[in-house]
């Protein structure tokens, strides 16, 4: 069996703010999980390794970024395209 895109981001983000992938809603913000800044960058470079990609995420100006944190489902949407782009 394959496992989404959604399935495997939520696995992500749910490792770090340490919390079980059920607990971790599409509406959930980062802030909401517990996840500070640090946590942020170590989700995106997991996100880059688990789906071979290159996130466009300027740690330093993360507002500045092409990359939307708003929500997690922003970011599953966010990395749904990479993955498209990728091809």
């Amino acid at each position: 069996m394959t496992v989404s895109v959604k399935d495997r981001v939520i696995a992500i983000i749910a490792e770090q703010a340490v919390l079980d992938p059920s607990d971790v809603k599409m509406d959930s913000t980062l802030e909401s999980l517990g996840i500070d800044s640090l946590g942020l960058v170590e989700s995106i470079f997991s996100i880059e390794e688990a789906f071979d990609i290159s996130v466009p995420f300027n740690a330093n100006e993360p507002t500045q970024s092409d990359f939307d944190i708003s929500s997690v489902a922003a970011i599953v949407r966010a990395v749904e395209d990479l993955v498209a782009q990728k091809g």
